[in-house]
């Protein structure tokens, strides 16, 4: 078994938390990026306020610009987020050389609370492998042992 198969075991058990940067993950060349999920709707909004200012009256559009905003952040924006969250999830679970790519990018964290109650937490400066091997129940044979924070993994908030 290797440390990704492990670590997808973990994640589907809820035992570790997959955090994405969503901001890197959601921009123009990453590999997850849907320009018409993000440019689309807030051109349309855009332009219908600009129809509602020209056709009728500048109050109008303004209510439009303002209605549509409301309306993109309370609906859109979360579906936008959500959508990126697990295209990248995927793609970063799906082989180890997109896992690392992404990790080396920064764009993955690393969340679990131990059964003894400490928290860890491991990013692009861990290595996320002995993140894995070190989490108790995870197939290996240092599973368990006593971590340090230089090891791979650094309590969380560090």
């Amino acid at each position: 078994m290797t440390e990704l198969e492990s670590l997808r075991g973990l994640i589907d058990q809820g035992e570790v938390q997959l955090g994405v940067h969503i901001r890197k993950m959601n921009s123009p060349g990453s590999p997850v990026y849907r320009q018409g999920e993000n440019v689309w709707p807030l051109s349309a909004l855009l332009v219908a306020s600009l129809l509602g200012i020209w056709l009728l009256h500048f109050y109008v559009g303004a209510a439009i610009l303002l209605v549509g905003t409301i309306a993109w952040a309370m609906k859109i924006q979360p579906r936008i987020k959500a959508g990126v969250f697990e295209r990248s999830a995927a793609l970063a679970l799906e082989n180890e050389r997109n896992f690392d790519a992404l990790w080396a990018k920064d764009a993955l964290t690393l969340y679990a609370k131990f059964p003894d109650g400490t928290e860890r937490a491991a990013a692009r400066k861990h290595d996320w492998r002995v993140f894995v091997r070190e989490f108790p129940g995870s197939g290996f044979p240092e599973s368990g042992s006593a971590m340090s924070p230089g090891a791979g993994v650094g309590k969380a908030g560090e």
